[in-house]
Formats: structure tokens, C-alpha cells, sequence
């Protein structure tokens, strides 16, 4: 039987995700191993693709919706030479160019290459991509055998690396060159489009053949579990650790984090102006919500669990939030 809200786990989990699983079946795995509902992720990825997945469970779901858009950082590999429906590994090849054409294919001409896929660019995401389409994801429309044209959007890549180059032949003998990358981006933007966007500059086609997520913002996969190894309870980030990690902090007295949960303006005199969220932290390190300052005065963007009314002893008792989100 799932957890009540009183003891609920609540906090941010670090999977580092297998290939061949969605990231709904981490979720849908995690939701069983840690006997809870709440369960959600931030930033999908591909069956393909392996590396970090950032689950919230509890209330802190509600910090997914700031965690999906940190940079994030992928090691990738480009398959040069074959193009393929899906722009990566799991679709069907549209043709291969000749073995002339990819041999001439020289590093440097790489290197110059993905200079202009470097930087503020526009990008044409994949078709089967989960942007909506009219309400229905771009990869549902495909897979009904609808033609999906996507809008370019601009998305900035901050740096794309080269780790190596190989050329070889692939199981059926075709010429293809494999290029080790390190990209690091902006959300929303999509590696395989940089693979078929490369193999397009360099007249030979190209997609994706591999990918790990290694880093969003500042939560790294070296300290991400294996989904195997999620136990119940599970080991979690807290709230505050985590927002400490997003957002500028500032730390609160009892009577303030009593009153900013309950939705009341408090008075920071001492904290800048800011338009943009900071993590109010109240005793016992508790992450109380995420607020702005104008003029010395905070207001509210979200609040957590409450604290409830101060007993004579200088201690509060936590209350049941109602309005806690589901994500899935």
C-alpha cells in the first residue's frame, strides 16, 4: 500500500538510466521500489540513450518544473555516412552515401563543421520528437504515418568537442565515420539534430549511434544510483540541498518560515531585488518555498509543505499540503 503524505519519501533521486528502459519506466520502477505515487522526472530520455535522469518524488516534484531547464551535458557518438529516419540508431536507414564521398571526409573539415553548430543557433528538432503538434506528439503523428515539419528554435550550444575520430565500415560494409563528441546546451536542444545536422554540412548524412547524459546543472551522474539499486526507503536529496543547488538561498527564522508558508508577505530588508526564484530555507534546513524580493518585501512563487503554528517550546508541527502536484 503506498505511503501516506505524512511519510511519503520527498526529495530528488539521481538515476543513471539503462539503455533500452523510457524514462516513464524508471518512473514507473521507482514508483514501486519506493511505495509511493508521486513520482516524476525532469528531462526525458531516449530508450536509447543512457545517463542521468533526475526523478522528484513527494512535493519535491514541484521543483522538476525549474530543474528541466539547466544546461545539460551529453558524450555522444556520430555515425557519419548514413542518414536514417529518426536521425539516430533506432531508425531505418535512408540511404548511405558512396565510400569515396565519406573517405574524403577529412578531421579538420569535422572540426569546421561543428564550429557553425556552435554557439546561439537555430535548430529544426527531429520529427520524432515529443513536441506537441496540435495537442499530439510529433512521434505519434509519424508513427501514423502523418508528415510532421517542425519549426526551427533557437537553442545555444556552448560547447561541442571532438573526442575522437575513427573511420571503419558498418555491419554491411558501408564506409561510415564514428566521432566521439561532448556537447554541452541549452534545454531543448537535441543531439540527434546536431548528428544530422553535421552529416548534412559535410555532404554525407549522419546520425546518432550513442548517448549518455553525464550533467544537468549542477547534479552529475557520478552520483547517480542504478535503478537495480533504488531501495525503500530511497536515498534522496533533500528539497533544500537540491533548491540550495538551483537557486540562490536565503535562510529564515522560525516565525518568517511560519509565515511564508502560510502565504504571508515577510520583510528581507537586508536581500537584493530579484526577479527571478530564491530558495527560502527555514530551521532544520527545510526548504519553506521559492520566492522573489521587491523592495525589501518577498513574494511567493511557490510554497511547500507548511510549517504549523509554534508550540511553547519554539517548535513547529508540519502539516499535510493539499494542493501537492502529481507528475508523470
Amino acid at each position: 500500500m503506498p505511503k501516506t503524505s505524512v511519510d511519503a519519501p520527498n526529495g530528488i533521486l539521481l538515476v543513471d538510466k539503462p539503455q533500452g528502459l523510457t524514462s516513464h519506466d524508471v518512473v514507473a520502477r521507482t514508483r514501486k521500489k519506493a511505495d509511493t505515487r508521486k513520482v516524476g522526472h525532469a528531462g526525458t530520455l531516449d530508450p536509447m540513450a543512457t545517463g542521468l535522469l533526475i526523478l522528484g518524488l513527494g512535493s519535491s516534484t514541484r521543483l522538476l518544473t525549474f530543474i528541466v531547464g539547466l544546461d545539460k551535458e551529453y558524450e555522444a557518438t556520430i555515425r557519419l555516412g548514413i542518414s536514417t529516419t529518426t536521425d539516430d540508431a533506432d531508425g531505418e536507414s535512408l540511404g548511405s552515401a558512396p565510400a569515396a564521398q565519406v573517405q574524403r571526409v577529412t578531421e579538420s573539415a569535422i572540426h569546421e563543421a561543428i564550429v557553425t553548430l556552435t554557439g546561439e543557433i537555430e535548430q529544426v528538432p527531429s520529427s520524432v520528437s515529443a513536441i506537441k503538434v496540435d495537442g499530439r506528439r510529433a512521434y505519434a503523428l509519424v508513427r501514423a504515418g502523418q508528415e510532421v515539419q517542425l519549426k526551427a528554435r533557437a537553442v545555444t550550444v556552448s560547447e561541442f568537442e571532438v573526442l575522437s575520430v575513427a573511420h571503419s565500415r558498418d555491419a554491411q560494409g558501408e564506409a561510415v565515420i564514428d566521432v566521439d563528441v561532448r556537447v554541452v546546451c541549452s534545454s531543448g536542444t537535441y543531439i540527434r539534430a546536431l548528428a544530422r545536422d553535421l552529416g548534412f554540412k559535410l555532404g554525407v548524412g549522419g546520425h546518432l549511434t550513442a548517448l549518455r547524459r553525464t550533467r544537468i546543472g549542477g547534479f552529475h551522474v557520478t552520483d547517480a544510483l542504478r535503478i537495480e539499486d533504488v531501495a525503500s526507503p530511497p536515498k534522496l536529496l533533500g528539497p533544500a540541498d537540491v533548491a540550495r543547488r538551483v537557486f540562490p538561498a536565503v535562510d529564515l527564522g522560525l516565525e518568517h518560515a511560519v509565515d511564508l508558508s502560510h502565504g504571508k508577505k515577510i520583510v528581507l530588508a537586508d536581500q537584493a531585488d530579484s526577479k527571478h526564484p530564491i530558495a527560502a530555507i527555514g530551521p532544520e534546513d527545510r526548504l519553506v518555498g521559492l520566492i522573489t524580493v521587491k523592495a525589501g518585501v518577498s513574494r511567493v512563487i511557490l510554497n511547500f509543505p507548511a510549517y504549523g503554528p509554534i508550540a511553547s517550546d519554539g517548535t513547529s508541527d508540519e502539516v499535510p499540503d493539499a494542493l501537492e502536484i502529481t507528475t508523470s
